[in-house]
């Protein structure tokens, strides 16, 4: 009993764990889609690319592609009376918002990027606390960056800038800090006048008409465009963050099936009990014409056995615990409210985890059973 318990307690542990780190993947991925594009097209070598070339002609004609933008992004000065930081300028044309989720990420203002007398600039929250700005301001934003290909004037190194003008239409958060801290977002207009671009973007962001099959989109883009450009999918435009998230679930299940395999040594024990308690009868057994082998087998099963109905059990009570979260949300993340993005953690059970949970318990489980009967048995000479 005191076996299978064990077995039970560290299989709940990996369902859990690992059901967990899928809710937080999930998480991690809504937060990225708000702001990241479904489909997004950049050029292999270089910066910028024509997005008026044939190969992005026959992309933008595709009947899977609902919604085609255009960006230009690059970093600039901002500066706002006495202060100033470096943001990410993003220059996006009219298309963005609807390609972009923006107003669900809104805090403050209403998005806009330009209207018959001014530009706009739609900033993350840490920028604009920063800055020392917020939605509605009077005074326009001064945008700096250096004027492309030219040299810096000793003698007058303003004049090696170009300045573009901007009020503060909306600020938004995404609770991604590389986001938050330091996108500013403003009309492709504005972005190119101050890069010194006529037409050129850094990148072209898409929306498919399919969100659930975005891969034969991908796949039918990258065969237009060949070589020479990347297509990417939200995964692939933060790789690293998702990379690591992985990372971190697989170690903390090695870890935990570490801890398993200590808890299964109660399964050598439990064995070396049962042959030394049962000699007796393994010698009838014998007598009544068992050999050897089918000895083995008997206590193999056993051992078994508990493996099996521990992992089984474990995998059922882990299972119902995640679902029991996700309905309910008893566990807490903190005890003050809005302190974090969710209340309480995020779980998603993944069929393909849960096998590998089972088989993971069942064949270190079938080791530990192997162990005493191979070789304890000959000491108790149950083999011959």
């Amino acid at each position: 009993m005191v076996s299978v318990c064990g077995v039970v307690v560290a299989t709940i542990a990996l369902v859990c764990a690992l059901s967990v780190y899928n809710g937080f993947n999930d998480l991690v991925s809504s937060l990225f889609s708000n702001f990241d594009p479904e489909l997004k097209i950049m050029p292999r070598k270089g910066k910028v690319f024509d997005p008026t070339s044939e190969e992005i002609r026959k992309v933008r004609e595709l009947p899977g592609i609902v919604c085609f933008s255009e960006v230009l992004q690059d970093n600039a000065l901002v500066r706002y009376r006495d202060r100033q930081g470096v943001a990410t300028l993003k220059g996006v044309d009219e298309q963005y918002e609807k390609l972009a989720q923006i107003d669900s990420i809104l805090i403050d203002g209403k998005f806009l990027l330009n209207d018959e007398v001014a530009n706009y600039a739609n900033m993350g929250i840490g920028l604009a606390f920063s800055l020392g700005i917020n939605a509605g301001f009077v005074s326009p934003l001064e945008i700096y960056a250096p004027k492309r290909e030219e040299k810096v004037n000793m003698a007058n190194p303003a004049s090696s800038f170009n300045l573009e003008y901007a009020y503060i239409g909306a600020v938004f958060r995404t609770d991604q800090q590389v986001y938050d801290d330091s996108y500013m977002i403003v009309p492709l207009s504005l972005a190119r006048s101050l890069f010194n671009y006529d037409k050129e973007v850094t990148a072209v962001e898409l929306k498919v008409k399919d969100s659930g099959d975005i891969a034969p989109v991908k796949k039918e883009i990258q065969r237009i465009l060949g070589d020479q450009y990347i297509v990417q999918d939200r995964f692939e435009q933060q790789e690293a963050s998702f990379k690591m998230m992985q990372v971190e679930k697989w170690m903390t299940f090695l870890i935990l099936t570490f801890i398993l395999a200590i808890a299964l040594f109660n399964v050598v024990g439990s064995l070396s009990m049962l042959m030394i308690e049962k000699q007796e009868d393994v010698s009838t057994l014998r007598n009544m014409g068992a050999d050897d082998s089918l000895i083995r087998r008997i206590f193999l099963f056993e051992g078994w056995m508990i493996s099996g109905f521990g992992a089984l059990i474990g995998v059922l009570i882990g299972v119902g615990l995640c679902l029991l979260q996700q309905e309910f949300g008893f566990i807490k993340l903190g005890e003050a409210a809005g302190a974090f993005i969710i209340e309480a953690y995020p779980v998603r059970v993944v069929p393909v985890d849960i096998i590998t949970v089972f088989v993971t318990v069942l064949t270190i489980g079938f080791l530990a059973a192997w162990y005493p009967v191979r070789y304890l048995a000959k000491k108790l000479k149950i083999e011959n």
